[in-house]
């Protein structure tokens, strides 16, 4: 595969949508709980797994693998194509191994070091431990055997198929210790038919990125309610938008100053996330129009909570762009309207 490049558009919005995922988990550990972040992560992780598992097999070319084999194979490659460092490794048809390799993705940088083992686990919980039960084989589990967070060479394990059915309790299992096999990176699954080339893998590390926030954030108004979902979601998002927006700006190559500077950047960021979106100028205010949110495309019954959660990300943005400035959103798709209008004005003297 060709590696997407660094400087594409596309890719801004993949660091940006990365970092809110890892931002939300260090928010939930330090203004909630450990075992409210937990418990985020395992509904996140549990929710994708009904979204996407069973439903890539076929196009991640995995359908007639033993389950243990493909159940190893689904983790590497489709972690691969979002960008993550993961390795293989096929001991058996029975047994089949998957690392993470740090830099972990999920925790960039520093934030590793505020992310408590139990987030980790609830991971494995909401996604590894039911590989076995959707593809009908009560035999298949998974040992864990390493997590990054424990100060480990990275997440590592194994899928086990065993000679019985499993319990429950038995579905996952940790078992620190046992070092998985060498990778050798010409024995791992390769993805089928066409090739990827920089533009497919651009857009799949995007996608990947955007997947995290899109599945996350109802989980949040699941959990905590729409208030507090609200404010959990809009202080992430101011954090993340300000810290990131300098570096989201060259990505997207737009310089431009004041109101219609900021309606630049937010037209860029639509139009990298698949949506459309234009300037429309009112006098000294400038209106951003954005036809779709495909972040959320199909999600019916959307809570307000998180819309404004998600805006948070552009309140931060403007905070850097320039503190004097106002924006405020004046359609919203979760109101009912066909699009959505941010109004960006100056403050009032």
């Amino acid at each position: 595969m060709n590696t997407p490049t660094a400087t594409h558009p596309l890719h801004a919005v993949a660091r940006l949508y990365h970092a809110y995922f890892t931002g939300l988990m260090l928010t939930l550990v330090t203004r909630r709980s450990t075992a409210d972040a937990a418990e985020w992560v395992y509904r996140l992780f549990r929710h994708q797994h009904h979204e996407k598992f069973l439903s890539s097999f076929e196009k991640l070319g995995l359908k007639g693998l033993p389950d243990a084999v493909a159940c190893a194979a689904y983790h590497y490659l489709s972690n691969s194509v979002g960008g993550v460092s993961v390795e293989f490794m096929r001991e058996s048809d029975a047994k089949a191994w998957v690392r993470f390799v740090p830099p972990r993705w999920a925790y960039p940088g520093a934030a590793i070091c505020g992310i408590p083992s139990e987030v980790s686990r609830a991971m494995l919980r909401g996604w590894y431990e039911q590989n076995g039960v959707s593809l009908g084989n009560p035999r298949l589990g998974f040992v864990c055997t390493a997590q990054t967070t424990d100060g480990q060479h990275g997440l590592a394990g194994y899928f086990l198929e065993h000679e019985r059915d499993l319990a429950m309790e038995e579905r996952l299992r940790f078992a620190p210790g046992e070092l998985p096999p060498q990778f050798l990176a010409g024995d791992a699954p390769k993805l089928p038919g066409e090739q990827w080339p920089a533009e497919r893998l651009a857009k799949a590390e995007r996608n990947y990125a955007m997947e995290y926030i899109r599945s996350g954030l109802p989980r949040l108004a699941e959990l905590f309610g729409p208030a507090e979902a609200s404010h959990l979601g809009r202080v992430t998002g101011r954090l993340i938008g300000a810290q990131f927006y300098r570096e989201t700006v060259e990505l997207f190559g737009v310089n431009g100053g004041g109101a219609e500077g900021f309606g630049q950047w937010l037209v860029a960021l639509a139009e990298a996330e698949g949506d459309s979106a234009r300037i429309e100028r009112d006098g000294d205010v400038v209106l951003v129009h954005r036809t779709g949110w495909r972040l959320m495309r199909g999600i019916n019954n959307l809570s307000p909570a998180i819309f404004e959660g998600w805006n948070g990300l552009f309140e931060g943005a403007l905070a850097v762009h320039d503190r004097f400035l106002v924006l405020e959103a004046i359609n919203r798709i979760d109101w009912g309207d066909a699009d959505i209008v941010w109004r960006i004005r100056r403050l009032q003297a």
